[in-house]
């Protein structure tokens, strides 16, 4: 008979909340730049507020390819961190820098050298493209230096290091708002730059990350990259990474473009309602803070686990995990509902666009149930164990073949209300739920990714985080 297996809940919480907290904070921080950028460009202006939110939008879509590349990387890391494998940490740091380099110099490019036709794929008012396209232009050097820090951020992540990188990108965020207020409003001495000033501490706050991430990791706990074999790695671990990068980059595409698309689907109705779906945008990005930290501990605490060959206790660890999510989502759904008067006095918005704010809200409430519980589940407990291809069917199907369609034929040919378009855009988290649980419940993803490239380096079993053996 099978051994049943029994999780100390003491322990483990204990352990989850010291992997998420941090992990949320960091969200938490990097969420709150972009409430930090409406917040006060609201009290400039509507345009300047919309404008700087669909500019960003360019670096949401490098964002997807970096979260590819240091999603595969978290994944092999952590199951390599249980087995102790120290030199191959080491060669996946080589290739995230690598590949995380490529993308960040394409982007820069792209927003020095095209702006306006990048800020006409979200918008059609030109005043909106004007003011997008002299942000980009800053902000382009910030994209060249965001996917290197993730690299270093996402090694500290799995190796245990998870309150100094917190504590990094909380630093750089608290630079970032400070210096948001100083040249947005032309503060101390400083010129009155508004939509550029945000733009421009974005980038500076975004040197001073890299600089720290570099510094700290020069202790000797930390991963650092092997510069000397930086292009020599092994065949073995190239085919690992790109088996677990391709569909994470799928994914990522999938759900990146799709959420761009919704954006620019609302920025084409009108700049009331794209005034109102910016708002509601960062609101939902602060939310979702507390699921993204744990769904990236869920896939830290399985991924130990598996990569450790303690396949039933991760199986364990994330049917816990997956349970967990519901619970956040609920909680969630009731903290939406709670702020929305808040939220709804706090910017300047016309008349028309505080209403559809409001809306947007109380359709966003319900919207936060699937999220959690499909961040936590398959970006956290489905990913540790590689079983990265589902993410990008369910997207394809929910997202693609439903929900875009949908609002894009109520929007343009239907000609249905502001809100009955947003309530489309929606759909896609809610929907595929009964549909993630089943593929939750066969079990796929409990399999042990590492290969023995170097003998074992035996890191001391309390270094393990989630081992309740």
């Amino acid at each position: 008979m099978k051994k049943e297996i029994v999780i100390d809940k003491r322990e483990f919480y204990r352990n989850l909340v010291r992997l998420a907290l941090p992990i949320a904070l960091q969200s938490l921080m990097l969420a709150a730049v972009a409430a930090g950028d409406a917040l006060m460009l609201g009290k400039v202006a509507q345009d300047e507020m919309t404008a700087v939110s669909l500019a960003t939008q360019i670096q949401f879509v490098q964002n997807m390819f970096l979260s590819a590349i240091v999603g595969a990387g978290a994944i092999l890391g952590a199951q390599y961190w249980g087995k102790g494998d120290r030199r191959t940490l080491e060669d996946i740091f080589n290739m995230m820098l690598l590949f995380c380099g490529i993308v960040s110099i394409l982007f820069f490019f792209a927003c020095e050298l095209a702006p306006e036709l990048l800020m006409r794929i979200f918008a059609g008012d030109a005043s909106l493209i004007a003011i997008g396209s002299s942000y980009l232009r800053i902000a382009g050097w910030s994209y060249l230096l965001t996917g290197m820090s993730q690299c270093y951020l996402t090694m500290m992540k799995v190796t245990e290091n998870v309150k100094p990188g917190a504590l990094i990108s909380s630093c750089a965020v608290l630079i970032n708002i400070v210096l948001n207020a100083v040249f947005i409003f032309g503060l101390l001495g400083a010129p009155r730059m508004q939509a550029k000033g945000a733009a421009l501490a974005t980038a500076i706050s975004r040197v001073i990350e890299l600089m720290l991430c570099i510094v700290l990791s020069r202790g000797e706990s930390y991963i650092r990259p092997a510069f000397g074999r930086f292009f020599q790695l092994s065949k073995q671990l190239r085919a690992d990474f790109a088996r677990q990068c391709l569909p994470l980059l799928g994914a990522c595409l999938c759900w990146g473009i799709g959420f761009t698309s919704y954006t620019a689907i609302m920025g084409h109705i009108g700049k009331d309602a794209a005034a109102a779906n910016s708002v509601a945008a960062v609101v939902r990005d602060l939310i979702c803070c507390l699921c993204n930290g744990i769904g990236s501990a869920a896939g830290i605490i399985v991924g130990y686990e598996l990569g450790a060959g303690r396949l039933d206790y991760g199986k364990a660890y994330g049917i816990k995990l997956k349970n967990i999510s519901y619970g956040i989502g609920f909680l969630s759904t009731a903290l939406v509902l709670a702020i929305t008067p808040f939220i709804v006095n706090m910017v300047i918005l016309t008349e028309q666009a505080e209403r559809y704010l409001t809306g947007m809200m109380v359709i966003m409430a319900f919207y936060m149930i699937g999220r959690c519980v499909n961040t936590v589940t398959i970006n956290g407990v489905l990913d540790s164990g590689g079983d990265t291809l589902f993410d990008m069917y369910s997207l394809i199907v929910s997202m693609w073949l439903i929900a875009i369609p949908l609002a894009l034929v109520g929007a343009f040919k239907l000609h249905w209300s502001p809100l009955a378009v947003y309530a489309c855009t929606c759909l896609d988290e809610v929907g595929k739920i009964p549909w993630v649980m089943m593929r939750f419940r066969k079990y796929k993803w409990v399999q042990d990714l590492t290969k023995d490239m170097i003998p074992r380096d035996n890191i001391p079993r309390d270094n393990i985080p989630c081992n309740m053996e």
